[in-house]
């Protein structure tokens, strides 16, 4: 079944996207949990049966908003990037754009991680979008000789964590602004690694 029922007057697309923004700001002050469809009616200012015209329960909203939310980053990302030359660039605009979109969206941000205690199934199927985008990116890369054979699944999901981490730490946790000489840190790490003399530095590995 389909999560919302789009409507085609433009009315009722404002309608919609009133009772989303108001979800949206909900979920994120008070929690999915602690947010029912009759504080949603009322911050929109529509009548209960309003938002079932739109849709059939409260997870139906919340896993629309989810879905809509990656559309909308993932397009600022790839649009970003479009300038890049190189997947070195491409990587920097997109932690660059990534922290940009947290940074304006940070109730977003909160409802995306809410979704694991919410609806696991579309936690898991938010990240592995994320990560089968970054694999074709990885492997082009990989191919032109810019990225080391490494597996592209594991070292898309290695980008993603710094993403979201550096996100989490500096934007949710101490509201930063001043976010470009972390971006160059993480550059740094994703350029170089961090261990000084990799040739000389041996993992043991003991039965």
């Amino acid at each position: 079944m389909d999560l919302v029922n789009i409507p085609k007057t433009k009315r009722g697309r404002e309608t919609l996207n009133n009772i989303c923004n108001s979800a949206k700001i909900l979920f994120s002050e008070n929690g999915y949990f602690n947010t029912g469809i009759v504080d949603i009616a009322q911050k929109s200012g529509v009548a209960q049966g309003t938002v079932y015209i739109y849709f059939k329960d409260k997870k139906s909203i919340f896993r629309y908003i989810v879905k809509s939310l990656d559309t909308e980053l993932r397009k600022a990302i790839n649009d970003a990037r479009k300038t890049a030359t190189d997947r070195y660039t491409e990587e920097y605009l997109g932690i660059k754009t990534f922290l940009e979109f947290v940074d304006q969206n940070v109730g977003i941000f909160k409802i995306i991680w809410q979704a694991q205690f919410v609806d696991m199934e579309l936690f898991t199927d938010y990240y592995d979008a994320f990560s089968t985008s970054y694999i074709k990116g990885i492997k082009r890369a990989q191919d032109a000789g810019e990225i080391r054979e490494i597996d592209p699944q594991v070292l898309s999901y290695c980008f993603i964590g710094i993403s979201n981490f550096i996100a989490l730490k500096y934007i949710i946790f101490e509201d930063r602004k001043d976010y470009d000489y972390i971006i160059e840190s993480v550059m740094d790490f994703i350029k170089d690694g961090a261990f000084i003399d990799k040739t000389t530095h041996k993992r043991t590995i003991v039965d």
